[in-house]
Order: structure tokens, then sequence, then C-alpha cells
């Protein structure tokens, strides 16, 4: 019985109902405009901090669902060195960690250049640039051994082989073909997700295959929105939140849970894939656009000569979004926050409401008076 995706017979011919797919791929094209717009009105300052929590939660969040828990600190310190942050840390930046970053920073950035299997190769090495895996010692800039590649899971005795990938004699021809493929595909949302999923179905390397698939994710999104050091959001962030959807999604396309008889019929993974990347593109709207709405706030009042604990609650209140800071501003906050006395509060907030920062919400009154920003 051919059990996996790779042994059918028309395999690499993938196919998938558009029909499915369309909705998604105009949602997530309209996504991708608006944060292009949102980062047009963004200051240069606020675009780079935005890239650099992009950068945090993409190193962080790809090498979580390999089960490696870096740094943050070592993390953090090492993307404030790459994009000339001032207050980098350079005794705890990690070599691996800072590897790690020059991996994501040239998928995102030198799109344009051919995938050829020197440049994986050099990904590979730079995520082991000590030739081993934890403890065990494993090829590296070079593609897996003879042993059978397998994805195991259970105890021993009791294991369950959840993938098992093409064997070691074909897999020049099998990374061969996927590299003509990928330069020579047009940039696309279904270029990304067929990439993601081709690239784990041969799984070239040892180890690390996982960094290097969401890699190459990376490359063919940042193509599509031209962008530079990183993008503003994190895919595998989002992957990472639904790791049991992700694992699901490929196993029920590669073979181990496929219920229909259209072995190479990859909808069900593109359907996740997609819906994933959807949800990361809105998060990082929604959190932008607090980004948008301070600066055009501090744009309007800049001129204000505001006092240290009046931008101090402002500030607080724009970081979270007007939207989502809950219970609205009150007297009795704006002593929390800004830790003053209760005269100092009333004096600083009735300025505000003078200089049309906040505006009293309608129908409270008393020790009731709530307050919203005025964006």
């Amino acid at each position: 019985m051919k059990r996996w995706i790779w042994e059918q017979e028309d395999y690499p011919n993938f196919t998938y109902d558009l029909s499915k797919l369309e909705s998604l791929l105009e949602k997530i094209s309209l996504e991708q405009g608006y944060l292009i717009g949102m980062s047009n009105l963004m200051s240069k300052d606020n675009v780079t901090q935005g890239q650099y929590e992009a950068l945090v939660s993409e190193a962080i969040s790809t090498s979580a669902i390999e089960g490696e828990m870096l740094n943050r600190d070592s993390v953090k310190a090492s993307i404030k060195r790459k994009l000339g942050l001032e207050d980098s840390d350079y005794k705890k930046i990690d070599v691996s960690t800072d590897y790690l970053i020059e991996i994501l920073i040239d998928a995102n950035t030198n799109y344009e250049k051919d995938l050829d299997l020197e440049r994986l190769f050099c990904w590979h090495n730079a995520l082991f640039p000590k030739g081993y895996s934890g403890f065990s010692k494993i090829n590296v800039a070079q593609l897996r051994g003879e042993e059978t590649m397998e994805v195991v899971s259970g105890r021993p005795g009791n294991e369950k082989v959840y993938y098992e990938a093409p064997p070691r004699d074909v897999l020049e021809k099998e990374i061969d073909d996927f590299l003509k493929w990928f330069n020579s595909t047009p940039k696309g949302l279904i270029k990304a997700a067929v990439a993601h999923l081709w690239f784990v179905i041969i799984h070239p390397f040892d180890d690390g295959n996982g960094r290097i698939t969401r890699a190459i994710t990376d490359l063919v999104l940042s193509k599509i929105e031209k962008s530079t050091i990183s993008k503003l959001y994190s895919m595998s962030n989002a992957i990472n939140n639904d790791r049991k959807g992700y694992y699901k999604a490929l196993e029920s396309t590669t073979g181990y849970l496929r219920k229909s008889d259209k072995h190479l019929d990859v909808t069900v993974w593109c359907e996740w894939f997609l819906q994933t990347l959807y949800t990361a593109l809105v998060d990082t709207k929604n959190s932008l656009g607090h980004i948008v709405e301070k600066t055009k706030f501090w744009d309007k009042y800049k001129d204000k000569n505001l006092n240290a604990r009046q931008v101090k609650v402002l500030n607080k209140i724009l970081d979270v979004g007007v939207e989502n800071f809950l219970g609205d501003l009150s007297k009795k906050k704006y002593i929390i926050i800004a830790n003053t006395t209760s005269s100092t509060a009333s004096r600083d907030l009735n300025e505000l409401l003078e200089l049309d920062c906040i505006e009293q919400i309608a129908g409270t009154q008393g020790r009731n008076i709530r307050y919203k920003v005025m964006i």
C-alpha cells in the first residue's frame, strides 16, 4: 500500500480546489494591503520597532515549534545589533541565536536571489554551527544520511510513525525538483503554502527542517510584500499558537490521517496555511493600529506642553488602544498610573479636558466620571 504522499504515481503534481481557497486569498491580499498602507503612515522609528518585535516573535516561535526555548534577552540583543539600535547588550548575544537572526533577515530581505542548495546549506550550517543537535552529532550543510527519516511519537515499544520521508537514494532528485519549481514559479500565496508543504515532505536534513521550511515560507511572503529586514508579522508565531492544527493539517495531507482517495490533493493543507496567515495579519493590523493612533495623537498634541504625568497616562492608554483600555480613564486610575495625589490628578485631568486631549463620557458624573482619549 502506498501510504505517503511522495509514493503516489503523479507526485509531486499537487492539486487543490481553488474554489475553496478564493475567499481566503482575497481576504489575505486585502490585509497585506492594509499593513503596507499602515506602515506608510508610521514613522521610521515605529516601523523599525515593528520589525524588531516581529523578528523577536519569529525567532522565538520558530524555535519553540521544535521544542527549543531560546533566551529572550539573547534574541533581543542580537536583533538590536542587526537593526543598529543603540541599547544593544553585546554581552547577552549568543552565537547560535545570532546566526538564526541572520537566516531570518536573509529570507526577509534577499528574496530576489534564487534559492539553491548552497544557500540551504548555509542556513543549515548557521543553525548548527558546532555540528550537533543537542547531544547528537548530525550531518551539517549536507543532505541527511542513509538512515530512514521518520517522524515518530510515543513511548519506546509503543511508537507511532506519523510520517516517513523519501529515502536517501532519491534525495538529490527530490531537492533538485523542488528548487527548479521554486525558482521558476511566480510569487504567490499558493506558492508559499505549497513550498512549505513540499519542503516538509522532502525533509532533506538530519535536523532543522522545520526552521528552514519556515524561512522558505518567509522568502515567498516577503517577495510578495517587498519587505526589508523583516515583515511586520510573524507566521511562525501564528503556527506556534495552533501547533495541534498544524500537525493535523500535515498528517491529513502527507498520509497519516488522509481520508480522501485524491492522494495529491493539498486543499486541506492550503486552507489551514492560509487561515493561519490571515490570523497573523489581522492580529498584527490590530496591534499596529494602536501605533498609528498614537502617532496621530502626538502629532496633534505635541506642542501642548503636557507634563510628564499626563504623557505617561496617555501613553499607557494609547499603547493598548483606546478601545482596549478597560473601564475607560477615571480619576482613580489616573492616580494609580501617574503615582500622584488626588488634587494633582484633578488638576491634570481638567487641563487635558481644556486641551481636548480627553472628553468626559456622556452619562458619567460624580465619582463615576469616566474619560476617553480623543484620537
